[in-house]
C-alpha cells in the first residue's frame, strides 16, 4: 500500500510541476544591470580575429522577463560578433526574445574581426554597441576596439594548396625567404618604423643577404614563427634609447596578440635563429618576450655576436640558446625561462658583462645560466669551452641554486666569474662549486645576498642603494653607460642598470 502511495504522491508532484509558471515571462522594462558599461576589446590588427571578451547581464526583479531584442546597433553589418548564453542567432549580431529568469544573469561572449578601413580614420577606433529592447526601454552598452594597420609577411600557398617551406635543421617548416625586391613590399629585408610588423611562419634571410631593423621598429610574430638567418646571412638589430616606457625607439619582437590577457604568456611564437655559418650579427636595443627560445645561436663561423642593451622576457624554454657559438654581450637582461635564462652548450666562446641573468619560472627544475661543453647525441659529443667569462653580473632567481656547469671529458671547459652576485644556496663539496676558494674561477663573489630588485613580476631590474650590487662591481670591467643610457659611477654596480633611487 505505501509502494502505491508513493507512486501517487510522485505523480501529483510531476502533474504540479507540468503546470508551473517559472517561464511565464513579463516584458522588459529597461532596469537591466551590466557588468561593465563598455567593453574595450583591446588592440587588434586589419582582419586578425581578437580574443573573446565577456559581458554579464543582471535581472534583479523579482520577474523573469523576456527582453525583445538583443543585437547590435550597426546590425548584420558589425564587425562585431556574439554569442548570448551559448546560443549564436542571427549570425551572431542579433538575438529575439531572450529570456532572463528572476534574481539570474546571462553571458554574452563579444569578438571582432575588422580591417583597418573599418575604423575612423582619425584615432582608428572601431566601435559599435550592444542595443538591449528598444524605444523608451532602450539599454546600451559601448564596444571600442583599436585596429593597427601592419606590414603581413607570410609564405605563399602553392598550387596545390600546401603552403610554401624552408629547411631548418633539416626538416621543412612553413616559411620563405625575405625579397629586397618584393613586389608588394619592397625592400623586406629593411625592417622601419613606419608600421608594425606581423609574421607568420619562418621568415628566411637568404645566403650573403643582410636583415636590418631599424630604431622604433616593431615585429609580431604568429604562433609557430620567427626568423631564420642562413648560412653566410647577417642580422643587424639598430635600436637606440628609449625615454618613455612604449620603447619608442627599441626594436621589439613578441607576439601578435595584442590584448592585455597575452602581454606575458611564454611560448606564443618559435624563435630568432642564428643558423650554423651565419654571420656578423649585431643587436642593440632590442626587446623579446614571450617566445620559445628567444635568440637561438647555433655554431655560427668565426665572427663574434655582438650584443648590447637587450632585454629578454617570458620565453617557455630558453632566453638566449647558444650552441658552439660565439658570443660579446653587455647590458643584459633575460628573466623567466622555463630551462634556462641563459644556456651556453656544445662549448663556445663567450664574455658577459654588466648582465642581469635572473629566473622565477614557478618550477625549481629551472636555472638563470646554464654552461656545458657537451651536446647529448652530437658528434663528437663534446667541443672546447675555450672561454665563458662573467664581469660585474647578478645570477640570481627563484631556485635553490642559479648557476650550473655541465662539464663533459676530452674537451676545455674553461669560466670565470668576476664581481658577481650570484644565488646557489646549497651547501655542495663539488670542487666546481667552491665560491670562496677557488680563484681561479671565482674571484670577489657575493653570495646568496638579495639584489633587492625594484619589481621583478614585472621585469623591473632596477636596483638602489640598499641593494646587495650596489658599488661592488670592479672598474675595470665597467662599461660607461648602463642599459638605460645613465653613466656609471665608480665603482659601478653589479648587473645592466646603474643604481637610482625608485619612484614613490
Amino acid at each position: 500500500m505505501r509502494h502505491y502511495f508513493t507512486l501517487f504522491i510522485l505523480g501529483l508532484l510531476l502533474a504540479v510541476s507540468s503546470c508551473r509558471t517559472d517561464f511565464d515571462t513579463v516584458a522588459s522594462s529597461g532596469n537591466l544591470k551590466f557588468s561593465k558599461d563598455t567593453v574595450y576589446l583591446d588592440t587588434v590588427f586589419k582582419n586578425i580575429g581578437s580574443a573573446t571578451y565577456q559581458l554579464k547581464v543582471y535581472n534583479k526583479s523579482k520577474d523573469d522577463i523576456s527582453i525583445p531584442v538583443i543585437q547590435l546597433k550597426k546590425g548584420l553589418s558589425s564587425k562585431y560578433r556574439m554569442t548570448v548564453d551559448g546560443t549564436n542567432g542571427n549570425n551572431g549580431k542579433i538575438f529575439n526574445n531572450v529570456t532572463l529568469l528572476a534574481k539570474d544573469s546571462l553571458y554574452i561572449f563579444i569578438e571582432t574581426t575588422a580591417d583597418i578601413t573599418d575604423a575612423d580614420p582619425t584615432d582608428f577606433l572601431y566601435t559599435d554597441e550592444i542595443q538591449f529592447d528598444s524605444g523608451a526601454n532602450l539599454q546600451k552598452v559601448a564596444l571600442v576596439t583599436l585596429i593597427q594597420d601592419a606590414v603581413f609577411l607570410f609564405p605563399k600557398q602553392n598550387p596545390d594548396g600546401s603552403k610554401e617551406k624552408i629547411q631548418i635543421d633539416g626538416k621543412a617548416v612553413d616559411g620563405f625567404y625575405l625579397d629586397e625586391n618584393d613586389a608588394a613590399n619592397g625592400n623586406e629585408l629593411l625592417f622601419t618604423n613606419k608600421k608594425p610588423y606581423v609574421i607568420y611562419g619562418y621568415a628566411g634571410v637568404p645566403e650573403n643577404k643582410t636583415v636590418t631593423f631599424e630604431a622604433g621598429s616593431k615585429v609580431f610574430f604568429h604562433a609557430n614563427s620567427g626568423l631564420f638567418v642562413d648560412k653566410n646571412a647577417s642580422l643587424h638589430i639598430n635600436g637606440a634609447v628609449s625615454t618613455t616606457e612604449k620603447l619608442e625607439n627599441e626594436v621589439v619582437f613578441e607576439g601578435d596578440r595584442l590584448e592585455s590577457l597575452y602581454s606575458d604568456i611564454p611560448g606564443q611564437w618559435g624563435s630568432i635563429i642564428l643558423a650554423d655559418g651565419s654571420t656578423n650579427h649585431t643587436i642593440n636595443h632590442l626587446t623579446l618576450k614571450n617566445a620559445t627560445v628567444g635568440l637561438s645561436i647555433r655554431n655560427q663561423d668565426a665572427t663574434t655576436v655582438q650584443l648590447k642593451n637587450t632585454q629578454i622576457y617570458n620565453c617557455s624554454q630558453y632566453g638566449i640558446l647558444a650552441q658552439h657559438a660565439r658570443i660579446k654581450a653587455e647590458n643584459i637582461v633575460i628573466n623567466y625561462s622555463g630551462l634556462a635564462s641563459l644556456s651556453c652548450v656544445y662549448g663556445g666562446d663567450y664574455s658577459f658583462t654588466h648582465a642581469t641573468f635572473y629566473n622565477n619560472w614557478p618550477s625549481s627544475d629551472h636555472f638563470a645560466v646554464n654552461l656545458s661543453n657537451r651536446l647529448s647525441g652530437a658528434t663528437p659529443e663534446t667541443k672546447d669551452l675555450t672561454q665563458a667569462a662573467f664581469n660585474n653580473c647578478i645570477i640570481y632567481g627563484s631556485s635553490t641554486n642559479e648557476f650550473n656547469l655541465d662539464k663533459g671529458t676530452n674537451a676545455q671547459f674553461v669560466y670565470q666569474l668576476n664581481n658577481c652576485l650570484l644565488k646557489f644556496s646549497s651547501t655542495s663539496k663539488n670542487p666546481d662549486y667552491q665560491f670562496k676558494d677557488d680563484a681561479v674561477h671565482y674571484t670577489n663573489i657575493i653570495l646568496n645576498e638579495n639584489p633587492k630588485f625594484y619589481n621583478v613580476s614585472q621585469n623591473k631590474f632596477n636596483i638602489d642603494k640598499t641593494s646587495a650590487a650596489f658599488a661592488k662591481g670592479n672598474q675595470a670591467y665597467a662599461i660607461p653607460l648602463d642599459i638605460l643610457g645613465t653613466t656609471r659611477t665608480s665603482p659601478p654596480d653589479l648587473g645592466a642598470y646603474q643604481s637610482a633611487d625608485f619612484p614613490k
